[in-house]
Order: structure tokens, then sequence, then C-alpha cells
């Protein structure tokens, strides 16, 4: 399987009776996740790292085909220098290593603070970074998207084999159609339109996977647009025997389940690929909420 899909996270009470079966415990959210979707962007590690005891809970509760996309923790990312916070990296990464066959791209999100004025520092970090270890880098300070500096991140990023995040929030900037939405969804719309950057969208990769972070819309008919042009960018990514990772976010987690099997439908419209471990189950309890 080249592509896989999935959300943030997975301890989620909100799918309990649509995504989970009626009655899922909190303890089997784990395994109720992996047998519908194929990876998790691991957000539970930027906040600290795991005890090497619950990365082993991991462990039993995924198939060895599920990848677990760990989030760098935010006291190394987030702290100023990244080079300065080498020897905490590797250690974390030793940490992640338990993981075996379900370690995915570990994943390193820069704040806005950290500017092209960092590139040496970034340069450094890279460097002291294991080659067999695959990364993620996502940057988030706007200049990082103007010339020259651009084309330094790629040149930078594609010398250590290293993929740019592309985080995609288009279909949150759109205020069409939202008065109808619940007071408390509509919020959280707004609140994550000014959490999230509005960066420009390049396409272009820098390393032999890909690594999206898809920001949809309550509405799914206002997704639909933009999770079109990335099928097709996905689909000839596939066919030229890239990897994919692609986690789907909403304002209203309820819905992050539901942009994922509607991409990965999307893509095998147009080549083939491996269903989602989701279509082998029964699905009658898999109804998408009524959001409205």
């Amino acid at each position: 399987m080249n592509l896989f899909l999935g959300c943030p996270i997975w301890a989620f009470k909100g799918w309990v009776g649509n995504f989970y079966p009626k009655g899922t415990k909190t303890p089997d959210f784990l395994r109720e996740y992996d047998r519908r979707l194929n990876t998790d962007e691991g957000n539970t590690t930027f906040y600290a790292v795991p005890a090497p005891e619950t990365v082993m809970k991991w462990v039993e509760d995924t198939p060895p085909s599920f990848q677990l996309c760990p989030k760098i923790p935010k006291s190394i990312s987030h702290s100023g220098k990244v080079s300065e916070h080498i020897p905490e990296t590797l250690e974390f990464l030793g940490v992640m290593s338990q993981l075996g066959s379900r370690l995915g791209p570990t994943f390193l999100q820069l704040p806005p603070s950290y500017s092209p004025g960092m590139t040496d520092d970034l340069q450094a970090f890279l460097e002291a970074w294991p080659p067999e270890a695959r990364l993620a880098v996502e940057v988030r300070h706007t200049y990082w998207f103007d010339s020259p500096h651009y084309e330094s991140l790629t040149n930078l990023l594609s010398k250590y084999q290293a993929a740019r995040v592309v985080i995609d929030t288009r279909p949150i900037r759109t205020l069409k159609g939202d008065s109808i939405l619940e007071g408390s969804v509509y919020l959280r719309l707004l609140q994550a339109r000014e959490r999230k950057p509005n960066l420009p969208i390049i396409p272009e990769l820098t390393s032999n996977f890909v690594f999206l972070r898809f920001i949809g819309h309550p509405q799914m008919e206002q997704n639909l647009p933009v999770i079109e042009e990335w099928s097709e960018h996905l689909a000839g990514w596939l066919q030229e025997g890239q990897q994919a990772y692609v986690f789907c976010h909403c304002p209203d987690e309820r819905i992050d389940p539901w942009l994922c099997r509607d991409l990965h439908q999307r893509v095998a419209a147009r080549i083939p690929i491996p269903p989602l471990p989701w279509q082998s189950i029964d699905s009658d309890n898999a109804s998408q909420p009524q959001l409205l």
C-alpha cells in the first residue's frame, strides 16, 4: 500500500456510534481505528515523549502494516534553534524506533517565528538526522515561500531527502454557506482559520514520499473541488511509485474519517489502489454523523 490515509488523533469519543461501533470503550479506540484507516499523524507526541511501554502498547494494538507518523515534541521544535536540541531529538527517535515497521515518517512542525534566517540551523539539524529515518518538515513563516528562500529550502530538503509538508487550508478560508452550521461548529471553523497558516500550495516533492495535511470544511461539498485536485496529484505520484501520507483534519473532528474515505474513493476512481481496511469490515455502524 503506497497511499496512507489518517487523522491527527484516534482517541475521539465523538466517533463512537458512527466511525467506531456503538459502545466502543476508550482502551479499544486504536484497535478500532486501525481496522478502518492505515496511518495516524501522532499528534500526541507533540505534547510529551511517550513512555516505552506506551509505544509497545501501540505496537500490540496495530497490524505491522499500520504507520504512525510521530510529531517531534514542541519542546524541541518550538524552543528556538532546533540544532541545540539534537540530543533530545535522537533520544525521542530512539523511543519511537520501538514501533519498528509501524514507524512512518517523523514530522517536524516549525513555528511561524522560524524564518529563513534560521536556514543554517535547519541544515545542522538535518545533517544530524539519521538518514535511515524518514523526516517531513513543515515551515510556517511566509518568507520561506518567497524567492530565493523557497529555492534554498527545496534544495536543502532535497539534499537530505526530507519531505516538505504541504498544509492545505483552502476549504476553511471560505464562509460560503456557513450560516447554516451549528453555532459551536461555526465558532470552531473561525478559530481553526485563525490558527492554521494560509500558505501557498506547491505540489512539489523533495523526497520519495508525499506528506499532505488537508484541513477540511465541516460541509463536505465545500471540500470537493480541493479534494478532486489532490486526488489527481496523488494518483500521478502513486503511479510514479511514490508513497503518500495524507492526514485529514476538520474543525468538527467528527468529519475527519469521512474526508479520508472520500479522498481514497476519488483516487481509486483514477488508478487501481488497495482498499482501505474500512472496506473489509461490517460498516453498518459507519454512518457519517449528521452535522446540521
